[in-house]
């Protein structure tokens, strides 16, 4: 339950090595923040940050968490729930960066990106959003991507994947309303993570810190959509008119 200031004193990060998440935890810890669950493939990956929460007097740990193993999401998420009594913040970072040309060669491989970015989030993101709905409160944020607005060639299905988790995360709020639950969809651009490395930087490229700061002050304001960078929002309110052609010709 939020604090009497109405703080998230707990929170749960599906995907919880991510950087854009972990950025955004540590300045919900510099606030009020004492409960946190890292849920990851495999927990011994996220010792080091789970040591570096406890130090800074934070109750943390990690369980085991797989995007691509629907079946078991309901068990894990229903356990992490029970167990910790209550979050105030779910946040769902998993994800799969994929080379659309890997992509265009191999099918399968696509299949496996859309249920890692698309199948495994709408499977996580209703059992979550059922367990804060039950009780009674928290927010679901979920991290798409500014490539969910319009669709590029050089990663088109990767975009799709986020698209779709944009749309179901955008119909999940609305069908929360009035419930004491909201789902925040959290926008960001390139970024320069471990998940990009090696990769050219678009335009308005930034770090997972100025993310993660853009990503606290819309949460703090209650908007519903993030985009981050914010300017972003802008530049996209213009684009997405863009005629295709000219949208191609700018490397959409």
């Amino acid at each position: 339950m939020r604090d009497a200031l109405g703080a998230v004193q707990s929170v749960l990060v599906l995907g919880g090595n991510s950087d854009i998440a972990l950025a955004i935890v540590d300045r919900l810890v510099e606030g009020r923040t004492r409960k946190v669950v890292l849920a990851v493939r495999r927990p011994e990956s996220a010792q080091s940050t789970i040591d570096r929460l406890t130090a800074a007097g934070v109750a943390a740990e990690a369980i085991a968490f797989d995007a691509l193993r629907t079946e078991e999401h309901s068990r894990i998420l229903g356990d992490a729930f029970a167990k910790a009594g209550d979050f105030d913040l779910v946040i769902s970072a998993f994800g799969m960066l994929a080379d659309q040309d890997a992509l265009d060669a191999d099918p399968l491989y696509a299949v496996t990106v859309i249920n890692a970015n698309f199948t495994g989030a709408v499977t996580s993101g209703l059992i979550a959003a059922d367990l804060l709905r039950k009780q009674g409160h928290g927010t679901l944020m979920m991290i798409t991507s500014i490539a969910a607005v319009r669709g590029r060639a050089d990663n088109f299905l990767y975009g799709a994947t986020k698209a779709g988790q944009d749309l179901f995360s955008q119909g999940l709020g609305d069908s929360l309303v009035g419930s004491g639950v909201r789902v925040v969809v959290v926008r960001p651009g390139f970024v320069h993570t471990k998940m990009t490395e090696g990769l050219k930087p678009a335009p308005f490229a930034t770090t997972v810190d100025k993310i993660a700061d853009d990503v606290i002050a819309g949460f703090s304001k209650g908007r519903e959509t993030i985009f981050a960078p914010s300017i972003l929002r802008y530049v996209f309110a213009l684009l997405i008119h863009a005629p295709r052609i000219i949208w191609r010709r700018l490397g959409g």
